[in-house]
């Protein structure tokens, strides 16, 4: 079935409010609650596996956006959807974004496209089907994936939501006047994380510099490319965005950003980024927010109609 045009209720009348509405007034039940299942990774950390089963041979795994976890009504509306038909239903939290504070010391970032492979290499061995669905940050994280591996066994198709492809226009893109409370919002909660991973590892970082910071890329410049191994956060960026890998995906891929996403910059919301892509569509819709697409009165929301529909078609 054809997915008609998204249409915003008039009372959510742009980007903002498409956006914040969700994150603040959506209430959601899960169909089944998760199973919760623990993997220690390659290098013997772990990671949080959250599953809805029903003895599906079809698999869709769910990646969450910067500062998320399993919980947030994206990804639990995401689940229900798909849950609903009749698919197998995983979403993970990253290092860090557990109740527990993982190991090592790092943290997540937007290319650790190594911890995605733990979650799909130790889920996808029972099922015939695979399918990756990425959430902004996870959307980056995804495409990154499936461009480094460009086929992988199982994995049938995938759809990202509103997909930062340039990491680093994104993140100068937070830092703008209309922006402003997102990015606060964000650092609040970064730099909480970042208190605790010092506590643990002293010396990772320099503490009175992260104190300093104001912003998103001021944060990954001293904390998220150092300790992952980057030299700055140019480089970070630069070697992490994953419109530099979106020509070597060969699995059928769906990215679906909208025009008036706060968070997306007009580098990023331009189709010309998937000219040399073959396997890659750009859906580019005039409204819906950052991880929005909001209905007031119905269950599911559009972005998760047009997910399944994409994958059953």
């Amino acid at each position: 079935m054809k997915n008609k045009a998204y249409s915003p209720p008039k009372l959510l009348c742009n980007g903002h409010f498409q956006t914040i509405y969700p994150s603040l007034f959506r209430r959601i039940k899960l169909l089944t609650p998760y199973v919760h299942e623990r993997i220690i990774t390659q290098d013997q950390d772990f990671l949080d596996l959250f599953w809805m089963k029903q003895n599906s041979n079809k698999l869709v795994i769910i990646s969450h956006g910067l500062e998320g976890n399993v919980d947030r009504t994206y990804i639990k509306g995401m689940a229900n959807a798909h849950f609903t038909q009749n698919f197998d239903v995983l979403a993970w939290n990253y290092r860090g974004c557990s109740n527990q504070i993982n190991k090592l010391p790092k943290m997540y970032h937007s290319g650790a496209t190594e911890d995605l492979l733990e979650v799909v290499n130790h889920a996808s061995k029972k099922y015939r089907e695979v399918f990756l669905i990425g959430f902004s940050l996870g959307a980056n994280l995804t495409l990154k994936f499936l461009g480094e591996r460009g086929t992988y066994k199982n994995i049938k198709k995938a759809c990202t939501i509103a997909a930062p492809l340039d990491l680093k226009s994104s993140s100068l893109h937070l830092n703008t006047s209309k922006n402003a409370l997102y990015q606060l919002r964000f650092l609040r909660s970064l730099k909480k994380k970042a208190r605790t991973k010092h506590a643990q590892h002293p010396g990772l970082f320099d503490l009175k510099k992260l104190e300093n910071t104001h912003t998103i890329y001021d944060f990954d410049n001293i904390i998220t490319a150092p300790i992952h191994g980057f030299e700055h956060a140019e480089d970070y960026y630069e070697k992490c965005s994953s419109k530099n890998f979106l020509k070597s995906i060969q699995t059928p891929t769906q990215i679906l950003n909208a025009m008036n996403d706060p968070f997306l910059s007009p580098k990023t919301l331009n189709k010309s980024m998937i000219s040399h892509s073959d396997y890659v569509s750009y859906n580019i819709t005039s409204h819906g927010g950052h991880c929005g697409y909001p209905n007031l009165f119905k269950k599911t929301y559009w972005s998760e109609a047009f997910t399944v529909n994409y994958f059953k078609s």
